[in-house]
């Protein structure tokens, strides 16, 4: 049995920080789940130990697309880049490819590719809705996994398992947020419940005895390696590069005072969701969520019940001076430009 360190605990958080519900009420009676982050002593991986994953049902109510936004379109792109650098544009596979936009984006680009997600939605044929496993009679030189391996309650018997679908080879392409920049940042609100797992490039490097490339992306929020599924192995826990907490992080002071007149947060996603409900506990309530996505617009967050509006039913409303808290920092100046020079910005994610 694997000895495990506690790094930090929150309790009953949202089970789906990007699930929207039609009224208020059925958003505040959301299921909710406990986090207790540890660290495994005998591989060096962060988990969620109090997970529950009979907790996590997806549904057509979940929506997480960021896309609309040209900030994480340029992200995209650079994805994309790295994708037909090091795969290449042929036989490509994307794992739990969501609502298809990245899988689209890469065949307009002149990809050949196939999408598995047993939750698509969508007409496109060239995804299956289905998941890729052992028997899918499919295989791709290169397969991608963007944003799933923290979803994953075993994370090295997934890829075990995509390894075996792929007939043991193929290089991956996987990407996940970065467990040191919520560290670095004191990021509490980007702890939530339906990542069972916090990543650090280390974590990857210990895991795959091949990596070709890795590095950070969007501003360093999130992680990527490009490894050979082939060396695929058993990681081990080295005291050297243990987790190193902030004795301060969870302490919410930061940005947590009441506001004069009234508190508005742009970004109704998973910070945002985390951040309004803590900010409810501690007295000083968010009243008013902005967000560009038409999706969530007119839906409720989980937990608060608070409504999402669009910027053009909230910033004629708004008088001059008030503090919009921009919920990652990525998208300050796109908000900027969107919103103007009245308001005053504060990036919850720096200082």
């Amino acid at each position: 049995m694997s000895v495990l360190r506690d790094l930090y605990s929150a309790s009953e958080l949202p089970v789906f920080q990007n699930r929207m519900y039609a009224t208020a009420e059925e958003a505040r009676n959301c299921p909710l789940g406990d986090v207790r982050l540890v660290e495994d002593l005998s591989t060096g991986l962060v988990y969620n130990a109090a997970f529950r994953p009979e907790l996590v049902v997806y549904d057509q109510h979940y929506q997480n697309e960021q896309a609309v936004s040209a900030q994480f379109r340029a992200h995209l792109e650079q994805v994309a880049a790295i994708v037909e650098r090091r795969l290449g544009r042929h036989a490509l596979i994307e794992v739990a490819c969501g609502k298809g936009f990245f899988l689209e984006m890469l065949a307009q680009r002149g990809c050949e590719i196939t999408g598995f997600d047993p939750a698509y939605e969508g007409s496109n044929p060239s995804i299956e809705k289905r998941y890729f496993a052992p028997g899918a009679g499919v295989t791709g030189r290169g397969l991608i996994l963007r944003h799933v391996l923290e979803h994953v309650v075993d994370p090295l018997a997934f890829l075990a398992q995509l390894r075996e679908a792929n007939q043991g080879e193929g290089t991956i392409y996987i990407e996940v947020p970065c467990f040191e920049w919520i560290c670095e940042q004191g990021a509490w609100f980007d702890v939530f419940y339906e990542h069972v797992n916090y990543f650090r490039p280390v974590d990857f490097l210990r895991m795959f005895d091949v990596v070709h490339e890795s590095g950070h992306l969007f501003g360093g929020q999130y992680i990527y390696v490009v490894a050979d599924l082939r060396s695929l192995r058993m990681p081990a826990y080295d005291e050297n590069q243990r987790v190193r907490l902030p004795a301060t992080f969870g302490a919410r002071e930061r940005h947590m005072h009441a506001d004069a007149n009234q508190a508005v947060i742009w970004g109704g996603a998973s910070k945002g969701v985390i951040f309004a409900l803590q900010r409810m506990r501690s007295g000083a309530p968010i009243h008013t969520v902005v967000d560009i996505n038409p999706a969530k617009q007119g839906k409720y967050l989980p937990a608060t019940g608070l409504r999402v509006e669009s910027p053009d039913e909230v910033l004629p409303r708004l008088s001059g001076g008030t503090t919009i808290y921009v919920m990652n920092s990525n998208y300050l100046d796109e908000i900027r430009v969107q919103a103007g020079p009245t308001f005053q910005y504060i990036g919850i994610d720096h200082e």
